[in-house]
């Protein structure tokens, strides 16, 4: 049968096609967007970084493609509250999220909720509803195991997960990547985009080291570092799997792909043997011999080595490949502002992110000053040692930090002090008042209690 030319078509069929057609094209050029986040991996253990001898070929090739962004920091020093940042757009104190979900009484006791809100503004959903199918697998952490009633990740905003350290059935530690590489295959089939959160578990203990990643680094003297170089290899080889699919699959240069860590090495210690419910027995924090790139502090601290983390993105032909940016001063909040930007995605009436669209860094555009700044909150904060700051504010060049003890205050300009070693609270005094401002302002809108909405019935026993 001939097919009628668009000549012949009625006008309001031509309106309405070119319209089609028109949103087809804008479809064309949203995204499938990967997320990749590590759990406890320091800004120091890539091969990129300078690592001397950790092998991570995987994410170095992410880098050599893309841009690494050595301005990056998340939302805290601990696990769940670094991770709420991600699918909220907020500072995890705006939810009353401050330290790692546990057990109820623990909860109870540091005046949080016993999981994220799931009726809260969430980056999974505002994809979801601009026509992405979504995905998580791996690492949850936005409630606990030992929550047995708390949501499960479905309630969300994701299509299909996979997950451990959350309510319900566990997922396998090794699984995330197989479960991942499935649910692209089949998004790629159906024609949709797709955003996926791949929240892998290295290198948290417990370490679970494969032999044949043991053999690569036996010539390493230090057992915790043959242990600690297999974990990390092993992690990249499974992220090396799922770039290997979408190159398979034609999809690469369709494809944000992001890799990130929520929050900066563990403490090395004594514990040989550690278990956890959620992934079973393993090696303990004996192994955890991560390393920040030279910055102080490490994980739970809002020095830099526990909240300046890995940041490397990848979009061939949109994300320059091969640059550094060492100025741009990204954190984890702007992810749902910019993912929402990139796949078309509207804000709700209403709801006001801490985060701003970082498109125009992503993409290499000039980059204009941030006109919003960057608010940390640690309750758990120690007198002693590199965990003193309880709050820190970055805006511009300045960074101050807080500590319980009215004289601990140090200050700091960036980028070219990235290490904080130049404490300048003395030299600068009216930045240290006008930041200390702006933290009175901030922690002065922040809720006083979480909302029992979010309590688990176990509170009630």
């Amino acid at each position: 049968m001939t097919q009628p030319k668009l000549t012949q078509l009625p006008a309001l069929v031509l309106i309405a096609l070119g319209g089609l057609l028109a949103g087809r094209a804008d479809a064309a050029e949203r995204p499938n967007i990967v997320f990749i986040f590590a759990d406890d991996w320091g800004w120091g253990d890539l091969g990129c970084h300078g690592h001397p001898y950790l092998k991570t070929p995987n994410l170095d090739r992410l880098a050599s493609e893309g841009t690494d962004f050595h301005q990056f920091t998340v939302a805290s020093g601990v696990c769940s509250p670094s991770r709420a940042a991600v699918v909220t757009g907020q500072f995890p104190a705006r939810h009353n999220i401050h330290g790692h979900f546990a057990t109820v009484p623990s909860h109870r006791q540091r005046g949080m909720p016993d999981w994220l809100d799931p009726k809260t503004t969430l980056l999974p959903r505002l994809l979801k509803n601009a026509g992405y199918t979504t995905a998580h697998f791996g690492k949850w952490h936005l409630t606990n195991i030992m929550v047995e009633d708390a949501p499960l990740p479905s309630e969300y905003g994701y299509d299909a997960y996979g997950a451990f350290n959350c309510s319900g059935p566990q997922m396998p530690v090794f699984e995330d990547v197989d479960r991942s590489i499935q649910f692209v295959e089949k998004s790629h089939a159906e024609g949709k985009p797709f955003f996926l959160n791949l929240w892998i578990h290295e290198p948290h203990t417990p370490h679970y080291p494969k032999p044949e990643y043991l053999k690569q680094f036996s010539h390493l003297e230090d057992e915790r570092d043959q242990i600690y170089a297999a974990v990390l290899a092993h992690a990249d080889a499974r992220v090396g799997q799922l770039l290997a699919t979408l190159d398979r699959l034609e999809l690469t240069d369709d494809t944000l792909v992001i890799f990130s860590s929520d929050n900066g090495p563990e403490n090395t210690s004594n514990r040989r043997v550690t278990d956890d419910r959620s992934t079973g027995p393993g090696i303990g924090s004996f192994a955890s011999v991560g390393t920040t790139g030279g910055h102080r502090g490490r994980k739970r601290s809002l020095l830099q080595g526990g909240i300046g983390v890995p940041f490397i993105a990848r979009w061939p032909g949109r994300i320059a490949a091969g640059k550094i940016d060492d100025a741009t001063p990204h954190t984890a909040v702007d992810l749902l502002p910019t993912f929402c930007a990139l796949g078309g995605a509207e804000l709700p009436e209403g709801y006001e992110p801490d985060g701003v669209d970082q498109t125009d860094a992503l993409l290499g555009k000039p980059y204009s000053a941030r006109d919003k700044p960057v608010f940390w909150q640690w309750n758990s904060a120690s007198s002693r040692g590199e965990n003193w700051p309880t709050l820190a504010v970055r805006e511009g060049d300045w960074k101050l930090l807080l500590g319980k003890d009215p004289q601990q205050v140090e200050l700091f300009r960036f980028p070219e002090d990235r290490l904080e070693e130049h404490d300048l609270q003395k030299e600068r005094p009216a930045e240290v008042e006008r930041l200390r401002a702006l933290l009175d302002d901030w922690t002065d809108t922040l809720p006083r209690e979480p909302d029992e909405d979010c309590f688990s019935a176990a509170r009630e026993e």
